[in-house]
């Protein structure tokens, strides 16, 4: 250890300047010790004094040189280090707001060494992943998965005609039910195979599943009525133009007979009877000229109303395919994980649940669906 007064006037001028005028703390700090060395000062006493550890007092009163005052920069300074400046945060939270893609990237999510990389790009001030996620936590951000959204592929202006054309229909179902039903339609399906979860477990050991992967899958299709919340589903082979009149057909006689059963003559359904307004989706199938003149000369009583381009937010019968079961929480979750031995079993217990009235359903529930909440009550 340099003995007391080691070091010359001219030496321990620009050390003192440095330690007024140094633009980094670190370095204010190392010359500080060497002052203080020269002043006779034990390293330990240093060490208090400056409220820092004995090891790094140590360390520079070995390896700093008083001449050179690069010798007191460590390796985290070489190039262009520099500690985050107002302008860098204020990029780095502007940038984290754009997609990637939008800056030339290809991967489709920002971490925090890639923000470092970028911004060091465009600032010259190299942080680490780990120095950026301290920024990103002290100004309350957090690591989320992102949610689905379809607000970039949705007309707005379409969304708003045909709301405004839903509240009417639903309006006049409210006050004159005996003239006008509104029902939401959709198709779904389940499967047989039984979903692997992950699971708690010791460490060391695991869980384990039937591997057994049945084959076999129900395709339902149906609605639900907006005035009384009545579901009417029906079990099909597969979805397309063909099928879709078929049960809409049944749908349409099911319809009838309810109205016959009120009091009413068969022969003055189509003049007299409710007309049955069906929202549904853009699926290819549902659009086919054959089909729809098929369901104008033969279910006349129907007005088909399509719902604008991804806005699936927009369809009650949603919350079915989405609701919840005791022990489970949708149906999707309970079919997945439980073992039917065959295709006829499980379409028994979706008719339960589905017509029979098993399920358990919050129609004002704001259910999250491919990115959008439900607006339809």
């Amino acid at each position: 250890m340099p003995a007391k007064n080691f070091l010359n006037s001219e030496t321990k001028e620009k050390l003192q300047r440095a330690l007024k005028e140094h633009e980094h703390p670190d370095i204010r700090e190392r010359v500080l010790i060497l002052l203080l060395l020269d002043d006779g000062n034990t390293q330990k006493h240093i060490a208090e004094l400056i409220g820092c550890s004995l090891s790094k007092v140590a360390y520079w009163c070995v390896h700093g040189d008083p001449d050179n005052l690069d010798s007191l920069s460590d390796k985290r300074m070489k190039g262009n280090y520099r500690k985050a400046t107002q302008e860098y945060i204020k990029m780095l939270l502007e940038i984290i707001e754009i997609e990637p893609e939008k800056y030339g990237y290809e991967f489709g999510k920002w971490t925090t060494a890639r923000l470092a990389t970028h911004l060091e790009e465009k600032t010259g001030i190299k942080l680490s992943g780990t120095q950026v996620r301290r920024i990103l936590q002290s100004k309350k951000y957090v690591y989320l998965w992102a949610k689905y959204s379809l607000e970039d592929k949705q007309d707005p202006g379409k969304r708003t005609i045909f709301k405004k054309k839903l509240e009417e229909y639903l309006q006049i179902a409210k006050e004159f039910p005996k003239l006008l039903q509104v029902w939401f339609w959709d198709e779904s399906g389940f499967s047989l195979r039984v979903i692997r979860r992950k699971n708690w477990c010791l460490k060391g050991t695991r869980k384990k599943k039937r591997g057994d992967r049945r084959r076999g899958r129900i395709n339902v299709m149906g609605g639900v009525r907006s005035s009384d919340k009545r579901r009417w589903v029906d079990f099909i082979p597969t979805g397309n133009s063909v099928n879709f009149c078929l049960v809409l057909k049944t749908f349409y006689e099911d319809l009838k007979k309810e109205w016959i059963e009120e009091g009413n003559l068969a022969e003055d359904f189509q003049e007299k009877g409710y007309k049955i307004v069906i929202i549904l989706d853009n699926a290819s199938f549902h659009k086919k000229e054959e089909a729809l003149q098929k369901i104008a000369s033969e279910m006349p009583n129907l007005i088909i109303e399509f719902l604008p381009p991804y806005s699936p937010d927009y369809n009650l019968v949603e919350l079915v395919w989405h609701s919840t079961i005791v022990g489970a929480p949708t149906i999707k979750e309970y079919i997945a994980n439980r073992l039917f031995e065959s295709l006829e079993k499980l379409e028994l217990v979706l008719n339960d649940l589905l017509n029979e009235g098993g399920l358990i359903i919050k129609w004002d529930r704001k259910l999250k669906n491919k990115g959008n909440a439900v607006n339809v009550i």
